[in-house]
C-alpha cells in the first residue's frame, strides 16, 4: 500500500470556526483589534486551540470570502484604524462615521462609503509624512518581497476604479491584460499611480497587523486554520495578470468555460458557480509554481490550510461558457496526484486539510487516501438516512475533521427545527435525546467522534438559531453579515468555557 504523503494530524483537538468579520467592535465589521486577545483567552479557558476561518482576501460584489479581487491580498476592511489615529493620520472625530454603524450585522453598503475614504485619507496622510510612520517594519521590504503579486493587484485595484469599477474583459485593449496595461498610458497617468501605491499600504497594514495576530495565537498556543477556494474570482488580478492559467479567451480575457457541479438531489439545475477554469497542462508544465506560490502565501497567514472543493484536483465539471444552468457540462480530468507531489516537495511541512464533501466518486476517495489528507465530515449531513451514511459518527475515521455544521449550513438549531419528521426523528433516536438542545447534542457527538479534530461554530456555541447563519450558498445577497457581541462572548467564557474544557479533558482533546 502506497505512504501518505501527508500524515499530520495525529493528536486529537478541538476548535472555533468563526471569521474574522464576525469579531465584535465599533468600527462595523470585526477587525483586528483587541477583540482577537479576547478571543484567545476565551478559547483557551474553553480548550479550544484551533481557530478555523474563511478566506482573507478582499471582497466584491456579494462580499463572499470565496470571490475576492485576489488570492493572495488582505481583506482591507479587516484594518483596524485606530493605530491610524494614534499614529495622527486620522483624527478620532474621522472614526464617528464608522462608529456609528450596526454592531450587531455588517451593512456593507455604508460600510464601503465609510471606510475606503478613511483608509485613502491616512495613505495621503502618510505620504505626506514622508511614510515616517512605519510599525510593521520596512514599507519597501515589504513591497519587494511580495511584488509577484502586490503590484500586479495594486494596479488592477487602481485601474478598476480608473474605469469606473468594471470587470476588467470590459476595460480598453491596451489594459485588458497585465503586459499591455504596463505599457499604456493608464499605467503612468498620476491618479492610478496613487491609488495603486494606497492600496498597496493597504496590504502593509493588513499584514502587519495579521503578523501580530500570528504573534497572539503562538503565545497562546492556538493553531489558525485558513481555508483556500479551489477556484479564483473571474474579475480578479489573478486572473488578468495571469490569463494563460485558465480557460479564458486570449483576446477577450472571457472565460470559454466555467466551474460548477451538475444536477443532483438538491438541485435539478446543478450549480454554476461562474468561475474559470484553470488550464491545467500550463499549470501541470511549470510544475504548478502559481499554485505552490500561493499555497505558501496562504501559510504565511495560517498554520493549516483547508483546500475547498477537493474534488475538483480528481475531475472537475466543465460547463461550457454561455450556459444559463450547470445541467449542461462533462467531467473532465484534474492534475490529480501530480499536483499533490508538487506541493509537497515545494513545501514539505505544510499541513492541509481537504474540503472533501459532496457526492464522491470512487476515484476522489482514493486521491485523498493517497495524499493522507484529513477529510471532512458535517453532523448535520448524517441524519435522515440510514446506519451507512458516512457522517454517522460510528462511520467516521480518525483522519478527519468533524463538524456539526459549517459557514454555508444553517446553526443547528436552525437546521434541526426546519428538518423534516423523518431527520429530525433520526437526530433523536441515534443520539437517544429528546431534542430540546440539539445544538449542544451535536457538539457532544462531534467531541466524542473518533475524528481527530472536531470545531464548532461560536453560533453553535452560543446556541442561535437562523438569525445567525453566517451564508446561504446559491443566495446572491444578504450573507456574511453576522457578528457576536462583547456580552455573547462572556456568557460563553462564563458559562460555556469551563464545562467544554472538561469536555474535552474527557473525550481526550486536550
Amino acid at each position: 500500500m502506497q505512504t501518505p504523503l501527508f500524515n499530520w494530524l495525529n493528536a486529537r483537538g478541538t476548535g472555533l470556526l468563526l471569521h474574522p468579520i464576525s469579531l465584535p467592535g465599533n468600527q462595523g465589521i470585526g477587525v483586528l483589534d483587541q477583540s482577537v486577545a479576547r478571543l484567545f483567552k476565551g478559547m483557551l479557558a474553553a480548550g479550544l486551540r484551533y481557530w478555523q476561518i474563511c478566506p482573507l482576501g478582499p471582497t466584491g460584489f456579494g462580499d463572499s470570502p470565496y470571490q475576492c479581487f485576489s488570492s493572495f491580498a488582505g481583506n482591507p476592511y479587516l484594518i483596524d484604524l485606530q493605530p491610524l489615529v494614534d499614529a495622527g493620520l486620522l483624527s478620532p472625530a474621522d472614526l464617528i462615521p464608522l462608529q456609528s454603524l450596526p454592531q450587531g450585522r455588517i451593512d456593507y453598503g455604508m460600510l464601503y462609503q465609510v471606510k475606503w475614504p478613511l483608509l485613502f485619507k491616512a495613505h495621503a496622510a502618510w505620504e505626506k509624512s514622508g511614510r515616517s510612520w512605519r510599525p510593521y517594519g520596512d514599507f519597501e521590504a515589504f513591497a519587494k518581497k511580495r511584488a509577484h503579486w502586490l503590484e500586479p493587484y495594486a494596479y488592477f485595484m487602481s485601474l478598476k476604479q480608473e474605469i469606473g469599477g468594471d470587470a476588467w474583459w470590459n476595460w480598453p485593449t491596451e489594459i485588458r491584460f497585465l503586459p499591455a496595461a504596463r505599457k499604456s498610458k493608464f499605467w503612468k497617468k498620476k491618479s492610478v499611480r496613487e491609488r495603486a501605491s494606497a492600496f498597496q499600504f493597504f496590504q502593509y497594514l493588513f499584514f502587519g497587523q495579521w503578523a501580530e495576530v500570528r504573534d497572539l495565537a503562538r503565545a497562546a498556543d492556538i493553531q489558525i486554520i485558513g481555508d483556500a477556494p479551489i477556484f479564483v474570482a473571474p474579475d480578479s488580478a489573478d486572473v488578468w495578470a495571469n490569463p494563460e492559467l485558465f480557460q479564458v479567451d486570449s483576446q477577450t480575457g472571457k472565460p470559454t468555460a466555467l466551474a460548477g457541479v451538475p444536477p443532483d438531489y438538491f438541485s435539478a439545475d446543478g450549480q454554476l458557480w461562474g468561475n474559470p477554469l484553470y488550464a491545467w497542462e500550463k499549470h501541470t508544465t511549470n510544475g504548478f509554481a502559481w499554485w505552490i506560490e500561493r499555497i505558501k502565501a496562504n501559510l504565511e497567514l495560517c498554520d493549516v490550510l483547508r483546500i475547498d472543493h477537493f474534488r475538483g484536483f480528481d475531475t472537475y465539471w466543465s460547463i461550457p461558457a454561455g450556459q444559463t444552468t450547470a445541467r449542461r457540462g462533462e467531467w473532465l480530468e484534474g492534475p490529480g496526484m501530480a499536483f499533490f507531489e508538487a506541493i509537497k516537495t515545494a513545501l514539505p511541512d505544510c499541513r492541509l486539510i481537504a474540503e472533501d464533501l459532496g457526492d464522491l466518486a470512487p476515484s476522489v476517495i482514493e486521491l485523498r487516501e493517497a495524499t493522507g489528507l484529513p477529510g471532512m465530515a458535517i453532523l448535520q449531513f448524517a441524519f435522515g438516512g440510514d446506519a451507512t451514511n458516512l457522517y454517522l459518527p460510528h462511520n467516521l475515521v480518525a483522519n478527519s475533521v468533524v463538524y456539526p455544521g459549517t459557514h454555508d449550513n444553517d446553526t443547528s438549531l436552525g437546521w434541526y427545527r426546519q428538518s423534516d419528521a423523518k431527520t429530525s426523528d433520526h437526530v433523536r433516536r441515534y443520539l437517544r435525546i429528546s431534542g430540546e438542545n440539539v445544538g449542544w447534542d451535536l457538539i457532544r457527538a462531534a467531541y466524542a467522534s473518533v475524528s481527530a479534530l472536531a470545531i464548532v461554530s461560536l453560533q453553535d456555541f452560543l446556541s442561535l438559531g437562523s438569525e445567525a447563519r453566517l451564508n446561504t450558498p446559491g443566495q446572491a445577497v444578504d450573507n456574511w453579515q453576522w457578528r457576536y457581541s462583547d456580552a455573547q462572548w462572556q456568557v460563553f467564557v462564563d458559562e460555556s468555557a469551563p464545562y467544554l474544557h472538561d469536555l474535552g479533558e474527557l473525550t481526550g482533546r486536550i
